[in-house]
């Protein structure tokens, strides 16, 4: 579908939410490992007939995702907290806290 509706110049949208979502899918019901996750991401974000919600967060999460334990979701939320201008972001999960700007309740 994506090779027969979508090209550079009228690309498909992705939401934020589903890059949330895709990772989501592929670890828990699927259960890839990260390494092909990171792989798939990655694909997503080069691919020129595709277009990212707020691409510079995404990839910026990406890398957070990429190098570290938290889940892609709080990298993604962190990222955009601090592009907000949210200076902290506070959370429950012992992985996010590692990340920049994240604190426990």
């Amino acid at each position: 579908m994506i090779s027969k509706q979508c090209t550079r110049d009228d690309p498909g949208f992705i939401n934020r939410i589903a890059l949330c979502e895709l990772v989501w899918v592929l670890e828990s019901a699927y259960g890839y490992s990260k390494d092909t996750i990171v792989a798939v991401l990655e694909k997503l974000l080069r691919t020129s007939q595709l277009k990212i919600e707020d691409v510079q967060a995404a990839w910026t999460a990406f890398r957070m995702y990429q190098k570290g334990k938290a889940d892609f979701a709080d990298c993604l939320m962190g990222t955009t907290n601090r592009l907000g201008r949210c200076e902290t972001t506070v959370t429950f999960d012992q992985a996010a806290i590692k990340l920049e700007g994240f604190r426990v309740i």
